[in-house]
């Protein structure tokens, strides 16, 4: 027993050791981070070509359904075209001045929560691929995903979208699964919008909701004073007891809200009948086609696919350097989130047998 007692003492001191010198070198880590980061900059472009992507995917395939002889046959001939390719473009400079004259599709992703927290990098991305499109030729395809959320939050991220619009560069905008309220905000600036069958589009509404602990607080004897100065300075309150000039106050507001929004919709998207549609209802694929709120029925890899018989596609990021600390808590939520999903998954199972 008393050998128990001291290993279990043991096993302590090593975990507080072992703690407390992960805190320190995330700390430590971290300064050096925000130090690398000031003189770095506060993350880097990414770019990959999805020709390649999907050229290398097609072939994998191809090479695995064939046989030996097939597969050494189809290898000698593939290096002798790209030998042959070399070869001319060393020769001809034509070829590389044809490449340069093909069109580009830069393919960006969004993918929204409800504060819109991905606009950053949204913007970012917008800057570098504006400072090279070419809106003769090229075209910018965004990959949107989001319910919606924040208004002024969403409507500075339609707001990068429209810099793009402005320019006079042709935008498409995939929707996959879903792209409601703010997400549809983002969407109908798009020349174009393409969901597949089933995504979620529209919500053009607005909401808002808070409780209200005064009654609670009033019977347990709790003042709570709300001091102003203007009268619309505050309508509706958490605590203090809200009046019906309020109420009215706050609801004339969000109606104001939603009036912007169907004018922003309606200017955009002009074949659109926006009081049919701007209730804050939600449609699907086909439903959001026979309606105008998109433009055709396709999956975003679809419509890429299909994109690189047209020209080069070109997925551009920009992505943030995280410290160790974002990183270990990254890990941290997702196993959490696993766990969760796990044990709801087996009760649901369990139910159903």
């Amino acid at each position: 027993m008393e050998f128990l007692t001291e290993y279990g003492l043991f096993l302590a001191k090593v975990v507080t050791f072992v703690v407390a010198a992960i805190i320190l070198a995330s700390v430590i880590f971290s300064a050096t981070q925000r130090d690398r980061s000031d003189h770095e900059g506060e993350g880097e472009l990414k770019i990959r070509k999805l020709n390649d992507q999907y050229r290398k995917l097609k072939e994998s395939i191809q090479s695995r359904l064939m046989s030996d002889a097939e597969h050494k046959a189809w290898q000698k001939q593939k290096k002798k075209e790209e030998k042959a390719e070399k070869k001319s473009a060393k020769q001809d400079r034509t070829a590389e001045d044809e490449k340069a004259s093909k069109p580009r599709i830069y393919v960006i992703d969004f993918d929204g929560d409800i504060k819109a927290s991905d606009t950053d990098t949204l913007r970012r991305s917008v800057s570098a691929v504006l400072s090279v499109a070419n809106p003769e030729t090229d075209e910018v395809v965004v990959r949107l995903e989001s319910g919606g959320g924040l208004v002024h939050a969403y409507g500075l991220a339609a707001a990068q979208l429209d810099r793009i619009r402005s320019k006079g560069v042709p935008l498409t905008a995939c929707v996959d699964k879903v792209a409601a309220s703010g997400g549809y905000m983002m969407a109908c600036v798009a020349d174009k919008i393409i969901a597949s069958p089933f995504a979620v589009l529209g919500s053009i509404g607005v909401v808002a909701q808070l409780p209200n602990f005064h009654r609670f607080l009033q019977k347990n004897d709790v003042d709570f004073e709300v001091l102003t100065a203007g009268e619309h300075k505050r309508t509706l309150t958490v605590f203090g007891e809200n009046t019906e000039k309020g109420r009215q106050k706050f609801l004339a507001d969000l109606e104001d809200t939603h009036g912007l929004f169907k004018e922003y919709v309606s200017e955009r998207r002009p074949a659109l009948d926006i009081q049919a549609v701007a209730n804050g209802d939600i449609w699907f694929g086909k439903r959001a086609l026979e309606v105008k709120l998109i433009d055709d029925i396709k999956t975003s890899d679809e419509y890429l696919i299909e994109a690189c018989d047209r020209g080069e596609v070109v997925s551009v990021s920009f992505q943030r350097k995280r410290t160790l600390p974002e990183r270990l808590g990254l890990a941290t939520s997702a196993a959490l989130e696993h766990t969760v999903w796990r044990v709801l998954s087996a009760f649901r199972n369990q139910k159903i047998q």
